[in-house]
């Protein structure tokens, strides 16, 4: 509770700073204020506890997802210095509905109470449709805003409908009282029924097929440093909260909703995989990717008891492979028409460092050793096995070797190309993020145990 009003606090006076016209001061200041927010929280670790009658629950799992989101916050803040500089005078606003998305963010992984779960959901989703608009002047900016708008609506609709039928079937937004009341002998329809159209409310915000046909075109047409956060942040808190949903409320007895899941698993991983193969724009390529990705993550709902440690570790080393990988297309790509494989030709001669970088992050997101993303598919893998379910990762070992494919046509246009222009400067911003994040993965690769181990 004390992380959301400190998060708050720190949104409130992002919006002061304006006033007082210390806009030089948002972004250092803002980056301070989140460390100490990262600290409040992790200092909550061990503690559970519950506010304002279970509406806000403190547990292992908020915590550890929190810090997670602060972390990934703080490094999109960090980028902004540099993706707003042109826009001085609207950059209190940027930053601070980066915070107040942070605060619904935390509220998603926080609730003891569905009002407060939609809540979060729409907080984080009011921020989002405002900042894929957010560059006015362009078409393709004012499309992806609108697409996103209708489409997130729908899904937010659904939710909501979703609630209402489990609060008609048990008489109570209360998570604790839905999980007793659940475990009931006599249960009204109307219970599993909100519980599906929850999760395909939240599979809409996770972007799995089919509920995917909105994002390859959202994430091409916003701001690069929205398509970041889209990509990781709003991915990882939408699979974190979905996955919470259905722990506790005992959702997860049915083993047809388990095959359902296996089935949405493999075709998110599939198709996300083979559509991306033909993709020439690299942010539209990341956003099938996502979808991918979002295919493994799924597999952690087949095991809900145990499988919170690698979700967490698995969004860990995939976010932080994704942070790393925008900070150099927002380098590569700025002041550019668009964001094409053209753009990177000869990156590894004109900028060796970030083309290391860059190559790095993909190779963790294709799940290649020493990297975080190979240990964190090995992790789902084996809790998958363990519950049964092979053929699904069958697909998944095929999928990650498809992968391999469209992350090498990057990899091979920066190394074998020849340069379309000469060096440019790069901004330190970029340098500190880009290294820090892949150093972060890199070091999740080596040492696994110290996140697999939090939920454990």
């Amino acid at each position: 509770m004390n992380t959301l009003i400190a998060i708050i606090g720190l949104g409130v006076l992002c919006l002061l700073f304006e006033i007082f016209n210390l806009r030089k001061a948002i972004v250092p200041l803002t980056i301070i204020g989140l460390l100490g927010v990262l600290g409040l929280t992790i200092s909550e670790f061990n503690s559970t506890e519950s506010y304002y009658n279970n509406m806000i629950v403190v547990s292992k799992f908020s915590t550890a997802f929190s810090s997670l989101f602060i972390v990934l916050t703080i490094f999109l803040v960090t980028l902004g210095h540099n993706f707003y500089e042109n826009h001085q005078s609207k950059i209190s606003d940027y930053i601070a509905i980066k915070i107040f998305l942070l605060a619904g963010a935390v509220a998603m992984v926080s609730f003891g109470n569905l009002a407060m779960f939609f809540l979060g959901i729409e907080v984080l989703s009011i921020s989002l449709y405002v900042l894929a608009a957010s560059d006015r002047m362009n078409l393709k900016s004012n499309e992806a805003g609108m697409k996103y708008f209708l489409m997130g609506s729908f899904a937010s609709g659904i939710i909501l409908f979703g609630i209402c039928l489990i609060y008609g079937a048990m008489g109570s937004f209360d998570v604790t009282e839905i999980s007793e009341l659940s475990q009931s002998a006599e249960l009204p329809v109307w219970f599993p029924i909100g519980i599906v159209l929850v999760t395909i409310g939240m599979l809409f915000k996770v972007a799995a097929v089919p509920f995917h046909f909105w994002a390859p075109d959202v994430y091409e047409g916003s701001p690069a440093l929205t398509t970041a956060l889209m990509s990781t942040l709003a991915k990882v808190v939408a699979m974190a909260t979905l996955y919470k949903l259905l722990s506790v409320m005992n959702a997860d007895v049915s083993e047809s909703f388990k095959i359902v899941v296996v089935v949405i698993s493999m075709a998110s991983m599939t198709i996300g995989n083979i559509m991306a193969l033909r993709q020439t724009n690299v942010k539209r390529m990341l956003a099938f990717s996502g979808i991918s990705h979002a295919g493994f993550m799924l597999m952690t709902l087949l095991s809900l008891s145990t499988s919170a440690g690698s979700l967490l570790y698995y969004a860990s080393a995939y976010s932080l492979s994704g942070i790393a990988a925008f900070s150099v297309i927002l380098y590569v790509c700025k002041n550019r028409d668009n964001e094409d494989v053209v753009n990177f030709h000869g990156l590894g001669k004109t900028n060796p460092l970030l083309a290391a970088i860059l190559t790095a992050s993909l190779l963790s997101m294709a799940g290649i050793p020493i990297f975080a993303g190979f240990f964190g598919k090995l992790v789902l893998f084996s809790q998958t096995i363990q519950a049964g379910y092979l053929a699904l990762v069958l697909v998944a070992v095929v999928n990650s070797i498809i992968s391999v494919g469209y992350y090498f046509k990057l990899i091979l246009a920066m190394y074998s190309k020849e340069p379309n222009e000469d060096k440019k400067q790069t901004p330190f911003v970029i340098y500190a993020v880009a290294v820090v994040a892949i150093v972060l993965n890199i070091a999740l690769g080596l040492f696994p145990s110290l996140v697999l181990d939090l939920l454990a």
